[in-house]
């Protein structure tokens, strides 16, 4: 198989990363705790909110990508994927520099870089080829590289990606969510872990 994966908020995880950031610029409370959805609704309430949100986002996808995690369940994701002889794709929606950061840090580079540091691109980690890690700078862009790289199957954490109309049809759609409601209403997989991924995509595929 030619399996897709998105990789902001599918492979990588910015909780913390963004919590952290937020406390340490006065945007947030020190007490504050939240996921990264819950610190984006409380700094978009501020004056000028919005603003403030893309600066802390093109600092933590820039140089506070050091300190984001990888989810749980991803790493045995892709060692089977290998083991088994399937080609792992990356695609990702991500502009070369975020807003408003004045660093101006390159963003697919910062990505790049933590992908290796995890050790997605060695033989002692998940041997996957840089080329095979694709940045879009438009959702339409996105799309159209799902359909033009052949994949079967891609995972997402976003419903706007598969509810594209571009979005070709004969990719299996997953979506990654914690949304109870989401799976109940959607015409396709949604897993709340990874381990339920891994099951969906590789079922009866043994």
């Amino acid at each position: 198989m030619r399996i897709g994966l998105d990789f902001d908020n599918t492979i990588i995880r910015y909780d913390e990363v963004f919590q952290q950031a937020a406390v340490e610029r006065g945007l947030l409370d020190a007490g504050f705790s939240g996921t990264k959805q819950q610190v984006r609704d409380a700094i978009r309430s501020l004056q000028d909110g919005e603003l403030k949100w893309q600066a802390l986002q093109g600092h933590v996808y820039g140089k506070g990508i050091r300190g984001a995690q990888i989810f749980s369940g991803v790493p045995e994701f892709l060692r089977r994927a290998r083991k088994e002889g399937h080609t792992i794709l990356i695609i990702s929606h991500k502009t070369e520099y975020g807003h408003f950061d004045l660093d101006r840090v390159n963003l697919r580079i910062a990505a790049l870089g933590w992908m290796e540091a995890q050790g997605f691109f060695s033989d002692q980690g998940f041997s996957m080829l840089r080329d095979d890690v694709h940045f879009a700078s438009t959702r339409f862009e996105k799309v159209s590289r799902i359909a033009d790289l052949g994949c079967d199957v891609f995972i997402d954490d976003l419903e706007e990606v598969f509810a594209d109309p571009d979005f070709p049809p004969s990719v299996e759609r997953i979506l990654f969510s914690e949304s109870a409601e989401a799976a109940d209403r959607l015409p396709y997989s949604v897993c709340h872990d990874w381990p339920a991924i891994e099951e969906a995509v590789f079922h009866g595929r043994r």
